[in-house]
């Protein structure tokens, strides 16, 4: 009896050994998730909270004067930020391309409530994909991803949404013509130097950012994918684009996230630029994890850990120029992954938003289903097929809508001023004094001095 009892329990032992691994195995990502905090440990969280007051915050005094430049007391005024100087963003690249009117509209409306920056297509292949005939104009032949660029442009100016074109060239075979040259530099160049003129010649009043080349990284160390040319390429490049476009347009350089193991390799593309007197406004950086593997590896620390990537936007300081995370991929796949891409990404736009030049962040497919052939495995959008937002898109509306925009009820002071602490980016001021109401626009610049005098206009001057 007592064998029979014995062989019983060490059976119930395995069967709930066996029922708490799989239990392991369900939460394994959950547990993935947890390591991922502990990297990210609360002092690391303070630092990037006081780095977001220093950074990206700033001081505003106003005045409140009558016609006659006389102050006025006892002001109140609604403070009220519109939007940011900073550039929040994701490409365009599927605007009035999905299935159904209500697909297009959740899109348009998901992506206009949360940016105020677009990336649009100008790859060469989707432009000119037959020799001499550009796709610029609205009604172009249909191509996925590849809406027309003049269609784009108009809903950007339509919604105020800063433009960025990317890129200007892209040497890689399946984002080139194949009817360019494959062989031949001189004659490549020469039809690259009329590509780059029919765009600067359409878009330069109303494109203000380019990436002037893409992914040099990844040409020189497969030069066999793209067509041949010469070894001063990328400064031929900028070199052209410099003479071309006026100098408010801002010239960018972008490459890919493997840059962020070896920031001197990356400082040195932008040093070979800057060596040959050429204009560079930007750098680019990506920051791609297209698939459950390197994302786990970042969950652990293994790839790209909170200490390696700001030791990588430290060296960049010394550059002197801005920065932008210009593609990001965040998978929300497999098991939790949508919690767990919500807090990946919680985390990254945080040390991003705290660091000293950065000036921009740009998601890269909004919807699942609209990346790049298998990368859309990774289901890396902050909306779901159907356009409706994930935990990811609902964590940067609160960031970006709510904790990084600044809202304050004041009052003036005896000398009819006041001052206040608030986040870069223009301002609706609305005064009242005495049942009379004005409203006011200003822009909180991190280059400007912030001191703005404002005049009302007093009707009864008894109570000023």
């Amino acid at each position: 009896m007592k064998i029979k009892f014995i062989i019983l329990l060490v059976f119930l032992i395995c069967v709930n050994q066996l029922s708490v691994q799989g239990q392991n195995k369900n939460v394994g990502n959950t547990v993935n998730s947890e390591a991922c905090m502990k990297l990210w440990t609360r002092k690391f969280q303070a630092q990037i909270d006081k780095r977001i007051e220093r950074n990206r915050k700033g001081d505003v005094k106003l005045e409140f004067v009558d016609e006659n430049g006389d102050h006025i007391k006892r002001v109140s005024l609604v403070v009220h930020q519109k939007t940011h100087e900073f550039l929040f963003g994701a490409n365009l690249f599927v605007l009035g391309q999905l299935q159904t009117p209500q697909l297009n509209s959740n899109y348009e409306n998901a992506f206009k409530h949360l940016f105020n920056f677009a990336t649009l297509p100008f790859y060469w292949r989707g432009i000119e994909p037959e020799e001499g005939h550009l796709r610029f104009k609205e009604g172009s032949k249909y191509i996925w991803r590849r809406p027309s660029p003049d269609n784009l442009v108009d809903w950007c100016k339509l919604h105020n949404i800063y433009i960025k074109g990317h890129a200007l060239m892209y040497n890689r075979d399946s984002q080139m013509p194949d009817w360019t040259e494959q062989n031949n530099s001189d004659i490549f160049l020469n039809q690259a130097k009329k590509h780059m003129r029919e765009i600067v010649d359409r878009y330069k009043d109303n494109i203000s950012m380019w990436d002037v080349v893409n992914e040099e990284r990844y040409r020189t160390r497969h030069p066999e994918t793209g067509n041949k040319v010469p070894d001063n390429y990328l400064s031929w490049c900028f070199r052209e684009a410099g003479c071309l476009f006026p100098e408010n347009v801002k010239l960018l350089y972008n490459d890919d996230t493997q840059n962020h193991e070896n920031p001197e390799e990356y400082a040195g593309y932008i040093n070979d630029i800057k060596s040959h007197g050429l204009r560079i406004d930007g750098m680019g950086i990506q920051f791609h994890l297209f698939n459950l593997k390197s994302r786990d590896k970042f969950l652990e620390g293994s790839l790209y850990p909170p200490n390696q990537l700001m030791n990588f936007y430290n060296r960049m300081l010394k550059l002197k120029l801005p920065i932008y995370v210009t593609e990001i991929t965040i998978p929300s796949c497999g098991e939790n992954g949508k919690i767990i891409q919500a807090k990946i990404v919680e985390n990254l736009y945080r040390l991003w938003f705290s660091i000293p030049n950065m000036a921009g962040i740009t998601w890269w497919n909004l919807g699942d289903g609209t990346a790049f052939k298998t990368e859309n495995k990774a289901m890396a959008g902050l909306l779901d097929k159907e356009m409706n937002p994930k935990p990811a898109y609902e964590v940067l509306d609160r960031l970006i809508n709510h904790e990084w925009k600044t809202n304050l009820s004041l009052q003036t002071n005896s000398k009819g001023k006041v001052n206040f602490r608030g986040f870069y980016g223009k301002y609706n001021i609305e005064a009242k004094y005495e049942g009379e109401t004005i409203e006011k626009e200003v822009n909180m610049s991190k280059s400007g001095d912030n001191h703005f005098i404002i005049t009302f206009i007093v009707h009864d001057k008894t109570k000023k």
